[in-house]
């Protein structure tokens, strides 16, 4: 995988009051990923940014919300979310 491939499948951080709680407890890091994107490529991708062994991915879809703009209604696209839990020792810096 090429780093470029990895900057396109990992968007950003999920950094959350759940999110930070969650690295200092159980060391779970949360990341909003490409929709296309399968287990197998983001774990490959974490491991090739930031340098960690990933033990296992879950992911989810969060489905957009409604939104009104003035009588008009839409829908908000939907996101998805890995959380990315790491072997025992590794951290990523995130701040």
């Amino acid at each position: 995988m090429q780093m470029s491939e990895a900057y396109q499948l990992i968007l950003k951080p999920a950094l959350t009051e759940k999110s930070t709680s969650e690295q200092e407890r159980l060391n779970v890091y949360r990341f909003h990923v490409a929709g296309g994107a399968n287990r197998i490529e983001i774990a490959q991708a974490v491991e090739k940014l930031f340098d960690v062994k990933v033990e296992r991915v879950n992911t989810m879809v969060r489905p957009g919300k409604m939104r009104r703009r003035g009588a008009a209604y839409y829908q908000s696209p939907a996101t998805k979310i890995a959380l990315v839990k790491l072997q025992e020792g590794d951290k990523i810096d995130l701040l």
